[in-house]
């Protein structure tokens, strides 16, 4: 999929943008630039990541999701809960309560993402035993490091396990069990609804994963769904007991999680973007201890920190922490048989290919030339990074005046 045709979940508001240059510091593919007082975001670099709706005193970045009313259109709602929706309640002590609340506000079934995470966590087990797949093997879970590889570490693609993240196994499954309980109904008439903790899902489902089309409809906020449920949640007395997930498939929410899951200590966990692509960076230059996975998680503390939450993240993780202590390790087991091999529909077959940041021209003599052109105007400029000029560093204004986008005088101090 080229990026000139992907749409984005995270976009700007004009109107509400000071041009205070905080975005444009945080941002980790420098898709920020401020011009004519305000921001403007390079679609072909945003990797959706939420780092600027996170920061931005002005929310003028905002998550572009669906509504629950959009499930109207529907005969058969299935909510899909990501397992960080139970850290955002406070004093939570049975997961049944939420599943029982999400039917309440309208759905007519709930298929948890941890119970596909589970499965996907079995089936990873498998996976990284099989002959001839590059080591260390990075989780295919996080679309934004999908996305963040293909722009700025497209040599380790190689490395990424082609396993479809368990919202996309969940949306499966789900349709899957509500065309056997509802033969009669069609599959148009079949919604499903991820309830996401952060904006990349939405764009994962928009815009699909190279030849695989995600089998979710509606993308909604976690904060919108965590107000529906306030008032119409079970908070005592007796629910039927309905989770189909145990302590793997909720500490898939928190960072480590997955990894865990793998039942060895041969990997690798990290979370929060900066730590991410330096670990990315140690990869690629060789530097990485040895380990056969590595998990990485764009939002710090892993989902639960998710730019859609409601809760502290540190917070959201001890609250799980204590739903988990009363919960079987897993409710989904693999059979011996189911142990063979890795069924179709949980693995991808293509990675989406995207323009890499590096790529300055498709001509080496051109792009030679520019960059020579780069470092002479980087040597020009002071250095310091001020952000003043509406590009994120001296070396992206270098850069930015080579590809004709600015103008050296847009420094402020070149210019005195």
């Amino acid at each position: 999929m080229a990026s000139s045709t992907y749409e984005h979940s995270v976009q700007l508001d004009v109107e509400k943008c000071t041009g205070c240059t905080n975005c444009l510091r945080r941002c980790p593919t420098e898709a920020i630039r401020i011009s004519d007082g305000h921001a403007r975001i390079n679609e072909s670099r945003c990797i959706d990541c939420g780092e600027c709706i996170r920061i931005c005193a002005n929310k003028a970045k905002r998550a572009v999701v669906g509504t629950l009313e959009d499930m109207d259109r529907f005969r058969y709602k299935i909510a899909l809960p990501a397992p960080s929706l139970y850290g955002q309640f406070e004093n939570l002590e049975d997961v049944d309560y939420v599943l029982e609340g999400l039917l309440k506000i309208g759905f007519d079934d709930v298929f948890e993402v941890s119970k596909a995470a589970e499965l996907v966590s079995a089936y990873t087990r498998l996976y990284l035993k099989t002959e001839g797949i590059k080591f260390p093997v990075i989780s295919s879970a996080c679309p934004v490091i999908l996305r963040l590889m293909a722009l700025r570490f497209p040599s380790l693609n190689d490395n990424v396990m082609h396993m479809l993240p368990p919202m996309e196994v969940a949306a499966k499954l789900a349709r899957k069990r509500a065309k056997e309980a509802h033969p009669e109904l069609a599959d148009d008439e079949i919604g499903v609804c991820f309830i996401s903790p952060c904006p990349a899902k939405a764009s994962y489902v928009k815009n699909g994963f190279a030849d695989y089309e995600s089998k979710v409809d509606v993308v909604v906020s976690m904060s919108d769904v965590y107000f529906a449920l306030i008032g119409k949640m079970p908070r005592d007395g007796v629910v039927e007991a309905s989770t189909e997930s145990g302590m793997v498939g909720i500490g898939w929410a928190s960072s480590g999680g997955e990894a865990t899951a793998l039942l060895n200590d041969e990997y690798l966990a990290a979370d929060g973007i900066e730590n991410v692509i330096n670990v990315l960076e140690q990869i690629e230059n060789g530097h990485i201890p040895h380990v056969r996975f590595i998990e990485l998680d764009a939002c710090t503390a892993g989902c639960v920190g998710g730019v859609l939450t409601v809760q502290n993240p540190y917070i959201a993780k001890t609250r799980l922490q204590s739903l988990r202590r009363y919960l079987p390790v897993s409710m989904n087991v693999l059979s011996p048989e189911e142990q063979e091999y890795i069924p179709e529909l949980y693995l991808f077959n293509e990675l989406p290919t995207y323009e890499p940041m590096a790529v300055l021209s498709h001509n080496m003599a051109e792009s030679m030339r520019m960059m020579a052109d780069i470092q002479r105007l980087r040597n020009e400029l002071p250095g310091i990074d001020c952000g003043a000029c509406g590009a994120p560093s001296c070396r992206a204004l270098a850069e930015d005046i080579v590809k004709g986008r600015a103008k050296l005088e847009d420094c402020r101090i070149v210019e005195k």
